[in-house]
């Protein structure tokens, strides 16, 4: 996407004809006027305005009453949420109050209509499917949504209805902002209310598009559940910045189908290789597709929530798909999401239906004519962002010290304690053998993980700090001898081996017209490698008695 392709518009001179002239006078400077995010005004405190990662003061005055009265006289009424604006403007108010009600702080936020800021989610904005997004304050939820509602209603010609709880979204005043196209808008009189708006929107006006900002509360997702369940597509935003966070938010769970515990029987414990006690998805997600807002021109998307959710809770790393504009106009997929990872493998685990996958082996690829990719090395556990490091080497029984950065130290210590292996936490990166981090601190790339990087130190990118993935990256230190001090080698689910082994066996088929017999495995195993027989138009018999019994792939129907 050229960046000329983005209209923005920002009604900014309103907003600071509304602040007292001698606090906003420097921000009438073009350059003040770029990327500015916020002013705020405490009382008895210096004004400031906020832009991505920096904050300038505007005034070696301190905020006075007189100055907060000056704002609220040139600006709408509060409401029950202490948010007010300006009329015709998508520019936001909120004011801090004191014990007695009395306003004593202003944040006031700047509000932009951006046109084009969804080109690099186009595609999944007219599929139909009901999209959550999510991302931290000021990241451009609202700013995005309102863009998603403008191009449904006037490019896809759909019926439109925004619930504006705080007026965020069309802007203040009972006359919409242009910024929504042809949407229509229903204002909410007092958050408390916005859930019983939700259906009165669908119950009344027949949308086919219902556009909500901040769900919040477990009425709001209940109703969202039930706007989805009437075949309306529904496009909101959530309180979180990924979809762990609504996985770990009881209020919230419900958006991706709820998380409930489940006790298995023996013998389904003993298949799935799990404890009894698990947690599993308990009904379809509200939203079939979550999109993290990363940055402004950046998004990890998952594609489809029930599949990610369900291999999470089997405690498999799920890489989203990540998206940013190109420079020469296009969308870039910076990331996509590895075919050994949580999809494929949670379609496994569960016994469901087998996943699509893209790794053949090289006779069958070329009689099917489709691309491969190969993942018979595929390293299950670490992140892919990481960039390629040589194993780390100790002595024989000298302990491997780990520096983590953003991991909380009491959970690693359990999982250290759990894995049995000599690894101790150090407080100094010059003195670690390797460092553990997450994939959110990886990307914005502290001074710590630079100078570890200059280091040269092996860096551990994992996504989530669950214990689960904390005790399987410690793995990855284990000595492929099973003793612990020597050199690491990568632990593999066994899966992988499965799939390589049944591929192999299917493009020998394939290639000579043949019929190939398969080691003996168990009833799982084998039930995966019909699965597979029966994606390649291939036939396939049991034979033999347990536990000796096996699969025959037979040449095609």
């Amino acid at each position: 996407m050229f960046p000329n392709e983005q209209i923005v518009t920002d009604d900014l001179d309103l907003l600071l004809d509304a602040l007292p002239p001698r606090i906003v006078e420097s921000l009438r400077q073009p350059e003040r006027r770029v990327d500015l995010l916020e002013v705020v005004m405490d009382l008895g405190r210096l004004p400031e305005a906020r832009y991505p990662g920096r904050e300038v003061v505007l005034s070696h005055e301190e905020v006075t009453e007189d100055d907060l009265q000056f704002v609220i006289d040139h600006i709408g009424d509060f409401g029950d949420d202490n948010r007010a604006g300006i009329e015709r403007t998508l520019h936001r108010i909120s004011c801090i109050r004191n014990r007695r009600g009395k306003i004593v702080g202003l944040t006031c936020r700047v509000g932009r209509a951006v046109y084009g800021t969804i080109r690099v989610i186009e595609d999944l904005v007219l599929s139909g499917k009901s999209i959550l997004f999510l991302g931290k304050p000021g990241v451009g939820k609202t700013t995005m949504l309102r863009e998603v509602a403008r191009v449904l209603a006037d490019d896809a010609n759909k019926r439109v209805i925004i619930v504006d709880t705080s007026n965020e979204i069309g802007g203040d005043g009972d006359v919409p902002h242009p910024a929504i196209g042809g949407s229509r808008r229903m204002q909410v009189a007092t958050p408390l209310a916005q859930h019983a708006v939700m259906i009165e929107a669908v119950e009344n006006h027949m949308p086919e598009v219902i556009v909500i900002d901040e769900i919040g509360t477990e009425l709001e997702a209940q109703a969202a559940r039930t706007i989805a369940e009437r075949g309306v597509q529904l496009v909101g935003t959530a309180h979180g910045t990924s979809l762990e966070n609504l996985m770990l938010n009881p209020t919230l769970a419900d958006l991706i189908g709820g998380i409930q515990s489940v006790t298995l029987g023996d013998e389904e414990a003993r298949r799935r290789g799990t404890q009894k006690s698990i947690l599993e998805r308990k009904a379809p997600p509200t939203f079939d597709i979550v999109i993290e807002i990363e940055s402004w021109k950046r998004v990890a998307i998952h594609k489809s929530v029930a599949d990610t959710v369900d291999a999470m809770l089997r405690g498999y790393l799920a890489t989203p798909e990540t998206r940013q504009p190109a420079s020469n106009g296009r969308v870039e997929i910076v990331d996509e999401p590895e075919r050994e990872d949580a999809r494929a493998s949670a379609g496994l685990l569960s016994g469901g239906a087998l996943p699509e996958r893209q790794s053949w082996s090289e006779p069958a690829r070329r009689r099917s004519g489709g691309h491969v990719r190969d993942h018979r090395d595929a390293d299950l556990f670490q992140e892919r962002e990481a960039p390629a490091q040589a194993p780390v080497r100790t002595e024989n029984g000298r302990v491997i010290r780990i520096y983590p950065f953003g991991i909380p130290r009491s959970r690693l210590e359990a999982a250290i304690r759990n894995s049995g292996m000599p690894i101790e936490m150090v407080e100094d990166v010059g003195a670690a053998d390797a460092v553990l981090t997450m994939r959110s601190y990886y990307r914005s790339k502290p001074s710590a993980l630079r100078d570890a990087e200059a280091r040269n130190l092996p860096m551990y990118v994992i996504k989530s700090n669950s214990a689960f993935h904390l005790e399987q990256v410690l793995q990855q230190f284990r000595p492929e001898g099973g003793e612990v001090g020597g050199t690491r080698g990568p632990r593999r689910d066994p899966m992988v081996d499965v799939f390589r082994e049944t591929e192999e066996a299917i493009a020998k088929v394939l290639e000579e017209g043949r019929p190939i017999e398969l080691p003996p495995a168990n009833s799982y195993v084998r039930r995966v490698q019909h699965q597979l027989a029966t994606r390649y138009n291939l036939d396939s018999t049991s034979s033999g008695k347990e536990p000796q019994r096996r699969v025959k792939i037979l040449p095609g129907r």
